[in-house]
């Protein structure tokens, strides 16, 4: 008899749940359709591959309907003696709100980008590709339960970033593309030799599984088990731009086109939040209190940093509405540091709807504010300088960038930026994060500063004579229309994303 015969071949084949799967797959077999018809389109036809971009992204985000209801479904599951073990893809709430952000985010950065290819002149085949490469893989990261999948879901969603930062061909593109990649590969390599760590200490790459293992890590095994757990979290760390690991976020953004550098503001940022709560409150369970305080000291810096130095940002410097944006993106990425690093301290993942939600709100806001500085860039330029007096000449932008400042920093109208900011400042006090929330409570005062004398700009009496408002394009109108509109339903329901704080989760 053959030794390596087993009784029932036909049980190692496992059955896919292609509906689970749907959001990511659509995402990726939509970039390889768009690449593969760039070859065949003549180049007046090319236009048309941002518009089939659009519309996959759109089915993508439809494929997430039949998954809201119901429990959670998993595929791909390793099989035990006593049926279905650990799985590598489970599509629950966690999953699909995160998705949320990744498909839609990269839909409205679409419409922002359809007059930005045709503009600057960058190549649109490789252009739509790579950010639905991108995307498929930020949609795949926050369903991966095991570590090798998250490691290769966070690569897809960050190596396209570095050639779409590129792509512009002015010199700034290459510049700020390489400090993207150097910074990005340093980081994978530490978060590689923290996962091979972990795997050697506890035998297994599935987030439950390790979370077990770590339990009943043998004594002579612990501290390497501990190196592994602390070298894995500063791969994610980087990917949220935490400090010390936010150098290279000014300098990319503002190299980058408007639209990729929004996309990377939000649905970059997104995975890697997505990534980090997975590890942390999954596979690193039992370590809760030493990384709850590690995340709650990161999160204190990464605010502090953020505002600070977007305070130090000039109005007459060139590029200085993108890196306003830049240094308040590290901001925001402190406060969604604040519930993560309460759910350690409670030993729950409860605390976490707190980072969805305001995941969810800055999303929708911050991608709305690129848009209107994109507005502004195409007549004007892209200074802070730039804005002022807006509301004179271009009415509608003006309120719409006005409203999402509000929202950023958290004052009426903008009341779903000021909702997410309570509710991220009830989980650290909920956690006994008292000093966390003061720290958080000082830097939103500290931001209040920024925003606000970038909203006066806008209805301030213009200094010098501004060149006539050209005719803003359809699709860039109706990205920002589609974020003004969603940011001020959210304003006047906010129970709509708020409800996620007290739901389950996992």
């Amino acid at each position: 008899m053959n030794p390596l015969a087993v009784a029932d071949p036909g049980g190692l084949i496992q059955s896919v749940d292609w509906t689970a799967v749907a959001p990511p797959l659509i995402a990726a077999l939509a970039a390889l359709a768009v690449l593969v018809a760039d070859l065949f389109l003549p180049d007046r036809r090319k236009r048309l591959l941002g518009w089939a971009s659009a519309a996959g992204l759109l089915l993508a985000l439809l494929s997430l309907l039949p998954l809201v209801r119901g429990d959670a479904r998993a595929t791909f599951c390793l099989r035990t003696a006593a049926g279905t073990g650990a799985c590598s893809y489970v599509a629950d709430h966690f999953a699909l709100a995160f998705q949320l952000i990744a498909l839609g985010g990269a839909l409205v950065a679409v419409l922002l980008s359809l007059h930005t290819v045709d503009e600057e002149r960058l190549p649109g085949g490789e252009y739509w590709f790579l950010l639905l490469s991108s995307a498929a893989g930020a949609a795949l990261l926050p369903a991966s339960r095991d570590l090798a999948t998250l490691i290769i879901a966070l690569e897809v969603v960050s190596l396209p970033g570095f050639a779409l930062v590129a792509l512009r061909r002015d010199g700034r593109g290459a510049e700020g593309a390489l400090k993207f990649f150097l910074s990005s590969v340093t980081a994978t390599a530490v978060m590689l030799l923290g996962v091979s760590f972990v795997y050697a200490a506890t035998g297994s790459i599935h987030l439950t599984a390790v979370a077990d293992g770590l339990t009943h890590v043998p004594a002579q095994l612990k501290p390497l088990a501990e190196a592994g757990a602390v070298l894995t979290l500063v791969g994610f760390a980087f990917k949220v731009a935490a400090v010390p690991f936010h150098f290279w976020l000014p300098d990319t953004y503002t190299a980058a086109p408007l639209p990729v550098a929004g996309y990377l503001s939000v649905v970059g940022k997104a995975a890697g939040l997505a990534g980090l709560a997975l590890v942390t409150s999954i596979a690193f369970h039992p370590y809760g209190r030493t990384w709850g305080l590690v995340l709650a000291v990161l999160a204190a810096l990464t605010m502090t940093a953020g505002n600070a130095g977007a305070l130090r940002q000039r109005s007459d410097t060139p590029h200085s509405a993108v890196r306003l944006l830049a240094w308040s993106s590290i901001g925001q990425a402190g406060y969604l540091l604040v519930p993560i690093a309460a759910a350690g301290y409670q030993h729950s993942a409860r605390p976490l709807g707190a980072t969805v939600a305001y995941a969810l709100i800055y999303g929708l806001v911050n991608l709305g504010a690129f848009g209107a500085v994109a507005v502004v860039a195409r007549t004007r330029g892209s200074r802070l300088e730039d804005h002022r007096g807006l509301f004179a000449d271009h009415r509608w932008a003006a309120l719409a960038l006005a409203f999402f400042l509000l929202c950023l920093a958290g004052l009426p109208p903008g009341v779903v930026g000021l909702f997410g900011k309570v509710v991220v400042f009830g989980a650290a006090v909920d956690a006994g994060l008292g000093w966390l929330a003061v720290v958080m409570a000082a830097n939103v005062v500290i931001a209040l500063y920024y925003y606000l004398t970038w909203t006066a700009k806008l209805f301030a009496p213009a200094g010098e004579p501004r060149p006539a408002a050209r005719r803003t394009p359809g699709p860039l109108a109706a990205a920002l229309a589609l974020t003004a509109s969603g940011a001020v339903v959210l304003s006047v329901a906010p129970q709509l994303v708020l409800q996620v704080v007290g739901g389950s989760l996992f």
